[in-house]
């Protein structure tokens, strides 16, 4: 329940910030709450999944495509995650949450974001997303007119396509039978 009020409130807070657009780097503010902790006495593995999500909803809140998709009934997905760690985050410690967008091919949007405290990373990841309709995947057609084209130079690193053929699942019209 707290990640639901921590995002609603992210929401309200980003609809206050400075506008962005959706190419520029984002940046938010926190702190490492209890509920955020394991047994170890650290930010939770898991729990660093869920404030990045806290990071492209500012980003999409403040560069206006969080309106535009809402409008057209779209709604992001996760397609694909991959994440390091260097440093642990710990109960009370300050941090930020800095979220870009690195590129898009035919199948998704990717996300890099990182844990910064103290001027160093912590904590990067990059995520695979996805638009979604009722009707099933939004094309980059109708993204890039929703949204505006990238910029010429935001090229996609070669290593992000092959992690993605290497480690996508099959299609939801294709079986995926479980076996070992």
């Amino acid at each position: 329940m707290h990640l639901i009020l921590r995002t609603l409130l992210q929401l309200f807070r980003s609809r206050r910030r400075p506008p962005l657009t959706m190419w520029e780097p984002g940046s938010i503010s926190l702190r490492v709450l209890p509920t955020d902790i394991d047994i170890a006495m650290h930010m939770n593995n898991g729990m660093y999944f869920s404030v990045f999500d806290l990071g492209r909803f500012d980003l999409m809140v403040r560069s206006g495509v969080w309106r535009r998709m809402r409008r057209r009934g779209w709604s992001p997905v996760a397609a694909g995650e991959t994440i390091s760690f260097r440093k642990s985050l710990t109960l009370g410690q300050k941090y930020s949450i800095e979220t870009r967008v690195i590129g898009l091919d035919d199948r998704a949007i990717y996300f890099e974001h990182r844990t910064v405290a103290d001027g160093e990373i912590y904590a990067r990841a990059f995520i695979a997303t996805r638009l979604v309709s009722k009707a099933g995947p939004v094309s980059n057609e109708d993204i890039i007119a929703a949204f505006g084209a990238p910029p010429a130079d935001l090229v996609l690193p070669e290593w992000i396509h092959e992690w993605r053929v290497n480690n996508s699942l099959p299609s939801t019209r294709r079986p995926a039978p479980h076996a070992w």
